[in-house]
């Protein structure tokens, strides 16, 4: 195995690597073989400004969740409706 180390990555790996970022997944050499990615890779810049546009959308959204109790009474009226339709 050589023990040289590779900066420069394919635009699959890059992408992965942008979506790992995303979710606080990427480690310190990954974050700068990224960046080095990105100085020559304009559809990968894209993604990855895109990629940010999402994750702060998203962290600024004021959407709220149900709760599990709703959920659960929801999939249960669902589940009596569509036996009502079968029969």
């Amino acid at each position: 195995m050589s023990s040289k180390v590779k900066i420069l990555v394919p635009c699959k790996e890059a992408n992965h690597v942008c979506d790992k970022i995303q979710y606080e997944e990427a480690s310190f050499w990954e974050k700068i073989k990224l960046s080095m990615h990105l100085i020559y890779c304009r559809a990968c810049r894209k993604y990855s400004i895109n990629n940010n546009r999402l994750s702060n959308t998203i962290k600024t959204s004021k959407v709220a969740c149900l709760d599990k109790k709703c959920k659960d009474a929801m999939k249960k009226e669902l589940d009596k409706a569509m036996k009502n339709q079968l029969k």
